[in-house]
């Protein structure tokens, strides 16, 4: 499949005509052929509003052919071989093992949620019968939830693959039923474009209305906020920074009818380092966090950003083999030269903080836009002085907290801003202490890990991806895993309709044979 420069409106491959844009190579500093055509306004407002006409037929068809055209998406991608993954890397400068597996993770998305529609758990159908005897009497109520809408999903700068096109936001938001816009990322147009061809092949292959998807390239902060505005528009996905998030927000709740935007931001990941973990394997546990905070040059919304532990020989060991490790590690090239800059300007201010001491950086700078790890330390009373010492560094830079005492390491916890995780290592001796900590952390994070390093996460039922603010800007939600979809939907109770006109989901015979909520009592179908 041929990269063109183009972009896709419903069943339409066109060409934008408001200006060109090309794609940049972070390793060598240098743009990639072809230049892409970016949307005008018409182009936008056409896309917006197939989105807008094909929500009924598209929600209308059965939970088998929603289900199939995930799956579709899903071949589709494989189906586009080397070239994708070539692309890719030279696109972002990520290496083709990780881009390889990253695609995999794409394909497992779409294929859960494949298997998520055909359940039809995600419907909540719920019947509570008539009761005509009662004083007063009850009608009958049935309840389902439907999709919200066209959504508008923005691409990730950080996962080409698993956060962009045909990623997480968009399998969930097209397994509730939704229409999808997808704003591609600047750093991953052609990446962008043969993924995006895949989703068009796909739904011209299962007989998807047209405006089921749509794919628009243009500068972000102008077409962002129009397709935020737009009043097609039902609710957004995003990924990304603070700064942005929280513009699309408030643009979102300005309309005249505002709309949730579900925004992944920004979170420094804090791991606890309790004494008798690092008295037993400090060594062992400073290699796999220097391989966690470098992993993809730090460049992980689950980075580990921040360690904190208690003063000591123990944490003094933890430091020294640290140190040794993150000094064999070489810069790695970061996605862009606009993020490459942001980290050394970053890192830069943080060296000036008082208080704050740098304790070990890797061993080469590297060529094109790479960047060098680091890891800084600072004493607990500094850290809760200093606000600037909580904002993310997207990148392999962590901060090294230096508690005197365990109400101390608490006192930080009840400090912390929202995140998207917790770390906590922690062996027999150390579960009083974890079982303080404990509480404190719900409340703060979205995800907590025992004895492991956050960054990866797995696609499954269970996982959460989301975290009080500024993590996100909806804490109930998540962006990986099952749940994912609860985003998109919105329930309707039914009462006292004919039930010949009741939707499948609620019809007394349970004709689509899913699993419902009847007077109270889960009913599995026979």
């Amino acid at each position: 499949m041929n990269i063109n420069g183009e972009m896709i409106i419903g069943a339409s491959i066109v060409r934008g005509a408001a200006g060109t844009v090309r794609a940049y190579n972070p390793g060598t500093k240098q743009e990639l052929e072809p230049a892409f055509g970016l949307a005008t306004s018409d182009d936008l407002a056409r896309a917006c509003l197939l989105a807008d006409a094909a929500v009924e037929p598209y929600r209308a068809l059965s939970l088998e052919e929603r289900a199939n055209f995930l799956e579709t998406i899903a071949q589709r991608i494989i189906d586009l071989g080397p070239a994708l993954i070539e692309r890719a890397s030279q696109e972002s400068g990520l290496p083709t093992a990780r881009l390889e597996g990253e695609r995999g993770r794409t394909v497992g998305q779409l294929r859960l949620f494949a298997k998520v529609v055909r359940d039809g758990l995600f419907l909540e159908a719920t019947l509570d019968s008539a009761l005509p005897e009662r004083t007063p009497p009850r009608a009958d109520l049935r309840m389902r939830k439907i999709p919200v809408g066209p959504v508008a999903v923005f691409g990730a700068s950080n996962f080409p693959l698993a956060f962009s096109v045909a990623g997480g936001d968009t399998a969930s938001a097209l397994a509730a039923g939704c229409p999808v816009v997808v704003k591609a990322h600047n750093a991953h147009l052609g990446t962008s474009e043969l993924v995006g061809k895949a989703v068009l092949q796909a739904a011209l292959d299962c007989g998807m209305p047209e405006g089921v998807f749509s794919l628009l390239i243009g500068e972000g902060n102008m077409i962002g906020g129009d397709l935020v505005s737009h009043p097609a528009i039902r609710a957004v996905g995003f990924t990304g920074s603070r700064a942005g998030g929280l513009a699309l927000a408030q643009i979102a709740s300005r309309r005249k009818e505002p709309i949730p935007v579900y925004a992944e931001m920004s979170s420094i990941n804090p791991v606890y380092l309790l004494p008798g973990a690092l008295a037993t394997g400090g060594a062992a546990l400073a290699g796999a966090f220097v391989d966690s905070l470098t992993m993809g040059v730090g460049q992980f919304c689950t980075n580990p950003g921040l360690v904190i532990g208690v003063a000591g020989p123990q944490l003094d060991a933890f430091r020294a083999a640290a140190t040794a490790a993150l000094q064999l590690k070489p810069a790695g090239t970061m996605l862009t030269a606009g993020i490459h800059a942001a980290y050394t300007d970053a890192v830069g201010i943080r060296a000036g903080i008082a208080g704050v001491t740098l304790v070990a950086h890797g061993s080469s700078d590297g060529a094109g836009c790479a960047a060098k790890a680091a890891l800084y330390e600072c004493d607990a009373a500094t850290f809760l002085a200093n606000p600037a010492l909580e904002e993310e560094i997207f990148g392999p830079v962590s901060l090294l907290i230096a508690c005197q005492d365990e109400h101390e390491l608490l006192a930080v916890t009840r400090h912390l801003e929202g995140q998207l995780t917790a770390t906590v290592h922690a062996v027999a001796s150390d579960h009083a202490l974890a079982g303080a900590l404990l509480p404190l952390l719900e409340r703060k994070v979205g995800r907590i890990l025992f004895n492991g390093f956050p960054t990866g996460v797995e696609v499954a039922h269970a996982m959460v991806h989301g975290g009080p603010f500024p993590a996100t800007t909806d804490p109930r939600s998540t962006s990986v895993g099952a749940t994912a979809i609860e985003r998109f939907l919105r329930p309707v109770c039914y009462q006292d309709v004919p039930a010949g006109l009741l939707p499948d989901a609620l019809k007394d015979g349970n004709p689509l044979r899913i699993a419902r909520l009847v007077n109270g009592e889960l009913k599995l179908p026979a």
